[in-house]
Formats: structure tokens, sequence, C-alpha cells
């Protein structure tokens, strides 16, 4: 590419290759899309979030209540309390027959039977409170937590709700945000993993790059991520218009300061004075400064003046 001069002085024009740009639409959307779901079928008795809340794993978002737990820990109670009673009498038994097989008027058989019934009796009681805890345990994953940090996207459920076991209570968009873009396939060849891209916003042009390419074409159309820095999230699925690179071609260009605009019709100077009428497509930005390409009215190897 030519340098720009500091004083004006000719430029002869040669073809130089500039990148060639489509604007596509993208979406913002959460890297992690994950369900919160109920561990339990019951009642949705506590809701604390809604849609666009901030969240942090593990926090609790909702509770459920199935009133059956609660009648199923009851009769626990009581059938512990049954077996509570039957070890007392049993162990009862055993100090009397321990006190009669001293006095040698039971015999050593029907000892070793009332010790027996007081260990079967205490197994029952164990048995008994395992299960118990079971059933407390899931009482408590009426608990329904954030599975991951992020934003609540939608919450499908209300406060009073009958939901099933595994039913989603919100969906948590974590990991982050990027700009998911859907590109026609036959610009699949010119896509490449950590191309600049140029991404407009309502406060200006940003910067992004693409992370991720995704090998499976979906409907005529190649899949990539996109990562901006400092996007706008508060609204997930916005549309950002996106321009990216999809090849290149070579083009006349000319400085901006080059081309004078008189009556609708764009002239540049030639070093011999002359003036040529020319036809001038898209602006280039490049490292040496701001040119203009040239469509029609100039050749290579054409001297223009230049600022």
């Amino acid at each position: 590419m030519f340098a720009l001069p500091a004083f004006a002085e000719t430029v002869a024009l040669e073809p130089q290759q500039v990148t060639e740009w489509k604007p596509v639409y993208g979406r913002v959307e959460a890297k992690e899309t994950v369900p919160a779901r109920a561990r339990i079928g019951g009642t949705v008795t506590e809701l604390s979030v809604s849609e666009g809340d901030v969240v942090e794993s593990g926090q609790e978002i909702a509770r459920v209540h199935d009133d059956k737990i609660s009648f199923q820990i009851a009769a626990l109670d009581a059938q512990i309390e049954a077996l509570q009673a039957q070890l007392a009498t049993a162990e009862a038994e055993l100090k009397r027959g321990e006190a009669l097989l001293e006095r040698g008027v039971t015999t050593a058989q029907r000892l070793d039977q009332l010790r027996t019934s007081v260990d079967v009796t205490r197994g029952q009681i164990l048995a008994t409170e395992a299960q118990r805890d079971v059933v407390e345990q899931q009482a408590a994953e009426g608990q329904v937590l954030a599975p991951a940090a992020g934003r609540i996207l939608t919450v499908p459920v209300t406060k009073g709700a009958v939901i099933l076991p595994g039913e989603p209570i919100a969906t948590v968009g974590g990991g982050g945000f990027f700009l998911r873009l859907a590109i026609p396939e036959r610009h699949a060849a010119a896509l490449n993993e950590g191309a600049a891209l140029r991404i407009s916003t309502e406060t200006g042009e940003a910067q992004g790059r693409i992370a991720k390419l995704y090998p499976q074409i979906e409907n005529g159309r190649v899949i990539a991520d996109v990562e901006v820095e400092g996007l706008d999230t508060a609204y997930v699925g916005l549309r950002l218009l996106v321009t990216l690179p999809v090849g290149s071609r070579m083009a006349l260009l000319v400085p901006e300061g080059a081309v004078e605009t008189r009556g609708g019709i764009d002239f540049v100077e030639l070093h011999d004075g002359a003036e040529r009428a020319v036809v001038l497509g898209e602006s280039v930005a490049t490292d040496e400064g701001d040119f203009i390409e040239v469509l029609t009215g100039l050749v290579a190897g054409d001297k223009v003046v230049a600022p």
C-alpha cells in the first residue's frame, strides 16, 4: 500500500488488495443456557425470581412442596415410636431372662431368643430412621437452586402452579454472552476463527472476533459465535448488525482528499493538470489513511494529485 504524502504531490495508482465485507445480523445469546429444574413434583409455594434477574450459582430461586411427603414422615415417626416401645419391652424381658438364668429357672436357648428379639427390633428402628432420612431428603429437594451464575431468561411457571419432577422452573443464561451469526454457506471458506469483525451498536461501532465456527451447516448457513468486548446484555436475543470479511479483491484506491465534488460529479486531478470524472465506490480505511475505491474513470498507472 502506498504512503500518503505530507504535501501535495502525485501518486501513481496501482491495484491494491481490499477486503470484501458482508453485513449480517447476529443475535445476543448466552454461552450457556441451563434450566433450573424441580427435583420433586408438587406445588410451587415460593418463586423469588423473574425474567431479567441476576442470580448466583446455588442461589434459591423457588421452593416446591409436596403434601404427601409430610404424611410419609408422620407415618414413619409413628412406626419408630411403636418400634421403640417394642424395644423397651424386649430389653425388659431380656433383663428378666438374664436374672432367671442366674437362678437356673430358664434356659440359655430362651435367653438367646430374647437377645435376638432385641437386636431385630433395634435393626428395624435403624432401617425406619434411614427411610425417614430419605423422605426428609426428598422434602429438602423441593428447594430449587440456580444451576449457574447468570441472568434469568425465562420463568415458565407461576407461584401456586403444580409441576412434575424434572419440570423447568426457570432458564438461566450464564457463562458470558456472545453474538451468534448464521452466515450463508457460500462464504464458509472465507471464515476463520479469530477473524476481526465490525459490530454496529447504539453507542457506535465495536470490534469483535470469531470465537468459534460450528462444523454442522444448518439450513444452508454456517453458525458462528462472536466475542465482543463490552457487549450490552440487557436484552438477550437482540439483533445487531455485523460486518464480516468474506474475501478480497483488487481495486484502485485514491486518497479521500484527492476527490473534489462539483455539481454532483466527482473529479480527480491528474499530475498534468487535467481533471478526470470518476465513479467512486466504498470508502476503505487503512493504516496509511482513508481512501476511496475508484470504479471507473482511472486506470492503473495514472498519476493523481494527492494532498
